[in-house]
């Protein structure tokens, strides 16, 4: 009898050998792990909406577990996510500060398991990193843009270009179109630099222009803030802009600010970027389907010649 309970304990040991491997395990409290990198909420009235939209989707209440990193550093970003790696989130999602320098964390990612989606920008590495991108076409914005500018008809084009964060996906998309013009000699570059996004460096960016006498006519901002602050400048020489003005100012983002700004006639143009992709991502993440690897926005731009009130209730960010 002794024998037979030794010899039945002995097989209970091999089972639990070749027992399955138990899945990974949630949060404690059983909910969904998800880290998210983003660009931080003062970056501009689109960050701001961006992040609004990813706090009202991704909530305790709806059953994940969440935890935020925000920098405007490709390096600390990638920290951030070695981090969400080691404690073992299901989910990173990710707007990456800029393009490049991925490669290594997302393989590491894949290996551990967590599936990564991409919002708000692309990175340069292979898509068979992550499981899908929700963006928007940043090259089409600036497409657009430009195209529009062309349909303008001015006798010659002399552009303040005031970038973005450099190496940006929105930054290299916006700049993209421009850059053809400049170097097809249909516009000529007074000056680009970046202005990080910053009202207050593109304000001494146009400043700067002003004071070295050098003739301009259009004002190119790759954010609603960045025009913002060139506008100050403008308005502190007395320099006249917008429709009825001297200098054309052009945006974007499409804050409820900046389009209230066309409506006055105060600036020229403003492109649309949607901030919108937290839904998308999580009917992705609920259902297990993807429907294609890259999501794109659908955006427009918008003139201050035809913009209404309408447009901005329904297409404006923020108040």
């Amino acid at each position: 009898m002794k024998k037979s309970v030794i010899v039945a304990v002995a097989l209970m040991c091999v089972a639990s050998l070749f027992a399955a491997p138990k899945k990974k395990a949630k949060a404690g409290d059983g909910k969904i792990k998800i880290g998210i990198i983003n660009n931080p909420p003062s970056e501009s009235g689109y960050r701001a909406a961006n992040v609004k939209d990813m706090e009202t989707v991704f909530t305790a209440a709806k059953g994940y577990d969440v935890k935020t990193f925000y920098s405007l550093k490709n390096e600390e970003q990638l920290n951030a996510a070695a981090q969400f790696i080691t404690d073992g989130v299901d989910y990173i999602l990710l707007s990456a500060a800029a393009t490049d320098g991925w490669d290594k964390t997302l393989k590491a990612a894949q290996k551990a398991g967590i599936k990564v989606f991409l919002f708000d920008r692309m990175v340069s590495a292979k898509d068979n990193l992550y499981e899908a991108a929700v963006v928007s076409d940043m090259a089409k914005e600036g497409e657009t843009a430009v195209a529009w500018l062309k349909n303008q008809k001015l006798k010659e084009y002399n552009v303040i270009h005031i970038q973005g964060v450099m190496g940006s996906d929105a930054q290299l998309g916006r700049t993209g179109a421009l850059d053809k013009e400049f170097a097809a000699g249909t516009m000529k570059k007074v000056v680009q630099q970046t202005g990080n996004w910053s009202a207050d460096e593109a304000k001494k960016i146009v400043e700067s222009v002003i004071n070295s006498k050098e003739k301009f006519n259009v004002i190119y901002a790759e954010n609603d803030d960045m025009a913002k602050g060139a506008v100050a400048a403008l308005d502190a020489a007395g320099i006249t802009h917008g429709v009825k003005g001297d200098v054309i100012v052009m945006g974007f983002d499409c804050n409820k600010w900046a389009l209230r700004e066309l409506l006055a006639g105060n600036w020229n143009y403003d492109g649309q970027c949607s901030p919108f992709q937290a839904t998308v991502i999580e009917n992705m993440i609920k259902t297990g389907k993807v429907p294609s690897k890259k999501i794109i926005n659908e955006e427009k731009g918008f003139d201050a010649k035809t913009i209404t009130k309408a447009d901005i209730d329904k297409y404006g960010l923020g108040d």
